[in-house]
């Protein structure tokens, strides 16, 4: 479901409380950051794309690839994220991780 224009790989990098995934683009950056609810949860708290990726897709790309990572690893998602929360709200194929 990710957009064409948005080709990049998204990274991740996760600590034992928190993590971060990162689009860049064109030299712009996109970023979800989200804390950890123990082993089986995680807290999706932030999302800023910067204002040139804005309408691109970035955003809700980031918001997929975390909702994939969760249900690869057996996680739930918390999205405090207003932005998250909208995007999981449109998407009922992602409701099984929340």
């Amino acid at each position: 479901m990710t957009p064409p224009e948005i080709g990049p790989e998204i990274t991740r990098t996760e600590t034992d409380t928190k993590g971060r995934y990162v689009l860049t683009l064109e030299g712009h950056v996109a970023e979800l950051t989200y804390s950890r609810l123990g082993k089986a949860s995680i807290i999706i708290d932030h999302t800023e794309v910067a204002d040139a990726l804005r309408g691109r897709g970035a955003g809700v790309a980031l918001v997929e690839r975390a909702i994939m990572d969760a249900r690869a690893e057996g996680r739930k998602v918390v999205p405090l994220c207003p932005f998250a929360k909208a995007q999981i709200g449109r998407h009922p194929d992602w409701q099984d991780v929340v």
